[in-house]
């Protein structure tokens, strides 16, 4: 059994010390004797956790210098048959710097000794002590057995660290990652901590009770917790939230597929999920366009269950809702003022969780003034007017835009007013085939216009106060599931191509008898006016899942939206 020293103090050089004479008049080396101490046997002590504090004396009759030099003492305690070792489970100087022939240990002194050493609570433990004389360069000991029986309940930590190979900080536990100590009402411990890192898979780490020696080691498997335990392991790499219960003798590992952004302020709303990319050490961030104002929270894998909101009365501080009742804490809604671009970050370490965002300064100078009116052109020829709300300019509907064609914003509708671009790409996005995309682009007096990176049908707003304009479109998927056997979860979602104007299509193999609906979830959702019809009409957020397949095959499905995303055509053709 590995042993973990408790107190150590150095073994004391020992000036020599003899009144009166000088060093020239020391017997030589080697021509004088050190007799043995002799160490009262100490028998056997039974510690009782009800009284930590009660001592326990160890005296020894004192070894001898044939020249009458001083002599020092040290006790050791170790496990049997170790003899003098470097760490031993627990060593003291005697009293008075080491003179005197007696010792006291109390009781946890002794019992967190033993538990570092891992012993096991409420055993009775074989170890042994040893009285150490020392004077000048000689020593001489005396070992006799003891036992000790320690207390019956295990320490449980107060502070926990994890470390190990398996982690961002490695195996250095000087480095070790701390976790986050749960209180109740009261800041009492609840014995509960929590981490939130990444793991490594085929690697292995162990949780402490100290970022030092000596500590109590946890390790485990299968979700229950052992005092030096093997190590821990994931079956699959990433990002983790490590929960350990000291109460119950239990650990939880929950892979975390995504922390996001969820509320009013993303284009999807309360339905959406904008994630966050992890960035190391509890950390994830990411670069991002609000383009609402109002009330938002973070969540982790889409699950209601587990939403952090913001501590009241702070400005910055996260705390879990499900924790916070526990916990004492009242949480809100966190709230977004202004939309525009921002770093959205937001830290899971240590005992206090936070979250920032730090929004972008402009590009470009606003417009002047807000124009009375605003018209979208193509070649000199007005496609729209915008309708007016104060300083910002809506589409009426979405736009069939074109890729490859330059638009103009102008305040006249036969393009002689002042002339409004955008600086940026519309519709430009790393994710182009996700359920819907968004952005924002600088809006300009003057200039040559805009383009848009696809065809697709945009929704646009213009803010001539911040100089602003964000746009938002929607793809299509087509649901396909077997809902006679309860799985929608195991779902098909078919991504559709955009055709301009208004269209969608897919050419897929699709199954007899299963359900299906036109998505862009959730804000999208079509079903069918007549379920069971290969062509006709439908309705969103109406109409029933479609059912007219049965007969298993490839189909081309094509459908056509009005340009509200209100109602729409469809039709399935067997190739």
């Amino acid at each position: 059994m590995k042993k973990i020293k408790l107190l150590f103090t150095a073994f004391t050089a020992f000036a020599l010390m003899i009144s009166c004479e000088e060093e020239d008049n020391l017997a030589p080396l080697g021509e004088w004797e050190l007799s043995e101490p002799l160490l009262e046997s100490p028998g056997s002590i039974s510690l009782d956790e009800d009284a930590p504090i009660e001592e326990y004396e160890f005296t020894w009759e004192p070894a001898v210098s044939s020249e009458r030099y001083q002599v020092r003492y040290d006790v050791i305690i170790d496990s049997t048959g170790s003899g003098i070792d470097e760490n031993p489970i627990l060593s003291k100087v005697s009293e008075n710097g080491g003179k005197s022939t007696r010792v006291v240990f109390n009781a946890a002194e002794l019992d967190l000794a033993l538990s570092y050493a891992g012993f096991e609570a409420g055993n009775n433990v074989e170890v042994e002590m040893t009285v150490i004389a020392k004077s000048i360069d000689k020593q001489s000991l005396d070992t006799q057995k003891i036992s000790i029986s320690r207390f019956e309940t295990e320490y449980k930590p107060e502070q926990l660290f994890i470390s190990g190979s398996a982690t961002e900080v490695g195996t250095n536990l000087s480095g070790a990652l701390p976790t986050r100590s749960l209180t109740d009402s009261e800041g009492n411990l609840t014995y509960i901590f929590e981490a939130y890192t990444h793991l490594e898979a085929g690697e292995t780490f162990r949780v402490f009770s100290n970022n030092e020696l000596p500590a109590h080691v946890y390790g485990g498997s299968e979700g229950n917790l052992v005092k030096n335990g093997s190590g821990i392991s994931v079956d699959e790499s990433g990002e983790y939230r490590l929960s350990f219960d000291f109460e119950n003798n239990t650990y939880d590992l929950m892979q975390i597929e995504k922390l996001s952004i969820v509320g009013a302020v993303i284009p999807n709303g309360w339905g959406g999920d904008e994630p966050l990319d992890y960035i190391g050490n509890g950390e994830w961030q990411k670069e991002i366009y609000l383009p609402a104002a109002g009330g938002f929270l973070f969540r982790l894998n889409e699950d209601w269950g587990y939403l952090f909101k913001q501590v009241q009365g702070t400005s910055d501080q996260l705390y879990m809702e499900s924790q916070a009742e526990t916990a004492g804490i009242n949480v809100e809604d966190l709230a977004l003022a202004v939309p525009g671009n921002y770093t959205v970050n937001v830290n899971l370490q240590s005992n206090t969780y936070t979250y920032s965002l730090i929004g972008e300064e402009p590009d470009t100078t606003p417009p002047s003034e807000t124009p009375e009116s605003l018209y979208l052109l193509s070649s000199g020829e007005p496609i729209i007017q915008f309708e007016k709300d104060e300083n910002t300019f809506n589409a009426p509907n979405y736009l069939s835009l074109q890729a490859g064609i330059t638009y103009q914003l102008n305040s006249a509708e036969d393009g002689s007013g002042t002339v409004y671009s955008l600086e940026g790409l519309v519709g430009e996005t790393s994710n182009p085939d996700g359920d819907s995309a968004f952005g924002n682009v600088n809006l300009v007096e003057g200039g040559e216009g805009f383009t848009v990176a696809r065809d697709q049908a945009y929704d646009l707003a213009l803010n001539f106060e911040s100089g602003s304009a964000t746009w938002k479109y929607y793809n299509i998927k087509l649901f396909h599931w077997d809902e006679a056997n309860g799985a929608w979860d195991d779902r098909d979602e078919f991504l559709m191509t955009y055709v301009h104007p208004y269209q969608f299509t897919l050419t897929e193999d699709l199954e007899a008898g299963y359900h299906m609906k036109f998505n862009s979830p959730w804000d999208i959702q079509f079903g069918a006016d007549d379920p069971e019809a290969m062509s006709g009409t439908m309705t969103n957020n109406g109409g029933e899942n479609f059912v007219n397949i049965t007969n298993s095959g490839s189909y081309e499905v094509n459908i056509e939206v009005t340009d509200d995303y209100a109602t729409g055509t469809y039709e399935f053709i067997s190739q």
